[in-house]
């Protein structure tokens, strides 16, 4: 079976990718610090700990196994976080994805696809946000995966390095099949939160703004299931493996929903209503984030088919009521 490099797959999205590739016929080999991922969301194919930033562990895993691609998911992703302290930023995502590619073109591994964000678009209002849109980050995670994306251009350049962007918006749900789903230490995603404000872990959810320039005053966000998600990745792969070239992607739905649209539909879902306290806007948040790409689906044959916000929920409340996040 092909090896495929996953940094961060002991992450939400690292494990799921791992999960769908070793249904796909691939070995992921995890490659994680466990700093923020967590060992037991490593079930489907090899786990070698080792951070980013270590050049040394890096060539060793690229010899042991040599990979034939690498998917790279290991960040950094809290906004707020990242304004606070934006060297530890710019120090783990950049730093870090210089000193990974750096391995793998030494180790000859020149395929990469790569885990960006639609935080590198920034505050754009009333814009619809495809490809070719400005880049004008807000917030130093936003900062450091745009300029993670033009060192994979400069490497492309000098060294061959082929690499599929996949800038994506707010992703939610869990497996269906309850092996693995979202956990992040501290929490900070609006769905897990609400989950478990519902479920008396919490006191209530706090939503951060009411003042916004949106319907009913909230954020408005696109959401995507974590399924479809690393479905896109898998077809991602295959376009690098047929030699398609270097390439840039939005996974979206189109569609938005308001903090407060979501806290409605989760209550449908679980027949429980989420506690909720209003709170001030957070520093470096944006107003509305949707898609407006079909890229995607015209050029990778990609459908969402997970992604209504109803699924997400039902998928997340599953994986919640497991127990499994609490460990």
């Amino acid at each position: 079976m092909t090896n495929i490099l996953v940094t961060g797959g002991a992450g939400y999205i690292g494990s799921h990718a791992c999960k769908a590739l070793l249904a796909a016929g691939y070995t992921p080999v995890t490659y994680d610090n466990l700093g923020i991922g967590w060992r037991d969301a490593v079930k489907f194919g090899p786990f070698e700990q080792g951070d980013l930033t270590d050049r040394e562990r890096l060539d060793q895993v690229f010899a042991a196994y040599q990979p034939a691609a690498v998917m790279h998911f290991a960040a950094l992703s809290q906004v707020g976080d990242s304004i606070r302290s934006p060297e530890t930023y710019w120090h783990n995502n950049v730093a870090g994805s210089l000193t990974l590619l750096q391995a793998a073109v030494h180790a000859g591994c020149l395929d990469v696809v790569f885990s960006s964000t639609c935080a590198t678009y920034g505050d754009q209002d009333n814009v619809v946000l495809d490809e070719n849109c400005a880049q004008h980050p807000i917030n130093a995670y936003g900062a450091s995966k745009r300029a993670i994306e033009d060192m994979l251009r400069d490497f492309e350049g000098a060294y061959g390095l082929r690499h599929v962007i996949f800038r994506y918006f707010n992703v939610a749900g869990a497996d269906p099949d309850g092996e693995i789903g979202e956990f992040h230490r501290p929490e900070t995603h609006l769905i897990p939160l609400m989950l478990d404000a519902i479920d008396g872990k919490r006191d209530a959810l706090t939503i951060f703004g009411t003042d916004w320039d949106t319907p009913d005053g909230t954020c408005i966000r696109d959401y995507v299931h974590v399924m479809d998600l690393v479905d896109a990745h898998l077809l991602g792969l295959k376009w690098l493996e047929r030699d398609k070239g270097s390439r840039i992607f939005n996974l979206g739905t189109g569609t938005g929903f308001s903090v407060r649209e979501v806290i409605d539909h989760a209550g449908a879902v679980t027949g429980r209503e989420a506690p909720v306290i209003e709170g001030p806007r957070r520093p470096g948040d944006c107003t509305r984030l949707v898609s407006g790409s079909t890229c995607a689906e015209a050029e990778l044959g990609w459908t969402p088919h997970r992604s209504t916000l109803r699924q997400m929920i039902a998928d997340a409340w599953r994986w919640h009521q497991s127990g499994h996040y609490e460990r």
